[in-house]
């Protein structure tokens, strides 16, 4: 994990450093001021943006390493108080999109393989088939449409502070999840149910509802929960699209606002956030092995 930060971190840097554009004339700008050439010389001596890439590398790495991320250009303020701000409320979104996901993907999952080759699957199979195919903001803008323009149900704009607020991002970006869990529970449902274990539980007369439940299912959580992991970190990473459509007040909305008014600062410490929690994510599902599955603490 240390080694992969660390990379990170270069990365970020080092596609910051050389991007278009003067952070210190941004700054400015974003102020609604217009600075002339002598301001922006002495402005640009005093934070050290003249020296060179490895001092200003280092300089920010140790800064980084005491919970100083800087400031935000645009914003004026600190970016660990813009990111703990903004959060909450991506992870509040995460959640509630993944809670969906499983109610739907599970059983229509499981359904799928118990019912291989029958209607139900190719049902379920072609549905899951267009949820992957459309795109995040198109959902969006459908949903918008529908429960917001047309029907006035829910708020077009949401301010992340109830519930209701919550339900069209939630379910735009749980419906393309969805559609791919479903197909990840109906494969590793349908491997196992095709194993030797589940002929011989069948050949004593063991109930189908048992076997299916308290055998077949338990040993398919394993590559599920890897994919949960992934996806819990793309989705603190990817809500950028889904957060901007709804005015979601969000890290992912914030990302992109840093981006469009050039705000190194913030987008560095958006990246290294992300890339943490990430990693920290996958930490949890690997250690979480151990107790899911036996099988794991037989080999050592």
């Amino acid at each position: 994990m240390l080694v992969v930060l660390i990379g990170i971190s270069i990365i970020t840097f080092l596609l910051t450093y050389i991007s278009p554009g003067d952070p210190v004339r941004n700054m400015y700008l974003a102020q609604g001021l217009m600075p002339d050439e002598a301001q922006v010389a002495q402005q640009r001596e005093e934070m050290g943006l003249n020296d060179p890439f490895l001092t200003q590398y280092f300089r920010w790495l140790g800064n980084c390493l005491k919970g100083d991320f800087g400031t935000s250009f645009a914003l004026g303020k600190p970016v660990v108080t813009l990111l703990l701000s903004r959060l909450w409320p991506t992870l509040k979104l995460a959640l509630m999109s993944m809670i969906l996901m499983v109610i739907v993907s599970v059983p229509l999952g499981v359904l799928s393989a118990v019912y291989h080759d029958k209607p139900i699957d190719y049902i379920v199979r072609a549905i899951t088939f267009f949820g992957v195919s459309i795109p995040n903001f198109w959902v969006g803008l459908m949903l918008i449409l529908v429960f917001c323009v047309q029907m006035r149900l829910l708020p077009v704009v949401s301010s992340g502070g109830s519930f209701k607020d919550m339900i069209l991002p939630a379910v735009t970006l749980a419906v393309a999840m969805s559609a791919k869990y479903t197909r990840q529970v109906r494969t590793a449902v349908l491997e196992e149910l095709h194993s030797d274990y589940v002929v011989g539980a069948r050949a004593r007369g063991v109930q189908e509802w048992k076997i299916l439940w308290g055998n077949v299912f338990p040993n398919s959580l394993l590559p599920l929960i890897t994919m949960l992991g992934l996806s819990v970190g793309s989705l603190l990473g990817g809500t950028s699209v889904v957060e901007v459509i709804f005015s979601y007040p969000g890290m992912g909305n914030l990302a992109v606002s840093a981006i469009t008014s050039y705000d190194y600062y913030l987008i560095q410490g958006y990246v290294l956030w992300v890339a943490i929690i990430y990693m920290l994510i996958n930490l949890l599902v690997d250690i979480s092995y151990n107790y899911v599955d036996p099988r794991m603490r037989l080999r050592r």
